[in-house]
């Protein structure tokens, strides 16, 4: 509830105001919603594999505090490769929300969900 209500509804917000400025449809910016629920949550789950997997030094900030702070996390919740699996499944439910849009308008979002699937720190 809480990482479908924090990072995600920011990302929807940013990215529903840009659909409804730039004169999308009910139906096109219903997808781009769903898009950024998809990729807001994407970015929590791979946040969390992070603090599992990485050092404070390559992360930037202290590793492994979700762990000691007895946070509830994806890894936590599913094991570690069940998280990669979800993060997996969530970058792509964000691709197909896109498939409707010219490619080439809809590149920097792939992007942007690639970007947040497949991040290092």
């Amino acid at each position: 509830f809480i990482h479908v209500h924090k990072t995600a509804v920011l990302l929807e917000g940013a990215v529903v105001i840009g659909a409804i400025l730039g004169g999308g449809s009910d139906e096109e910016v219903e997808k781009l919603r769903k898009f950024a629920r998809c990729i807001g949550l994407l970015f929590q789950v791979v946040d969390d594999i992070l603090d599992v997997t990485k050092s404070s030094q390559e992360l930037g900030k202290t590793a492994g505090k979700d762990q000691a702070a007895d946070k509830v996390t994806y890894p936590k919740l599913l094991g570690l490769e069940k998280s990669r699996e979800f993060a997996k499944e969530l970058n792509q439910q964000a691709r197909e929300q896109l498939l409707c849009f010219d490619p080439n308008k809809a590149a920097p979002l792939i992007s942007l969900a690639n970007y947040i699937a497949y991040r290092q720190n």
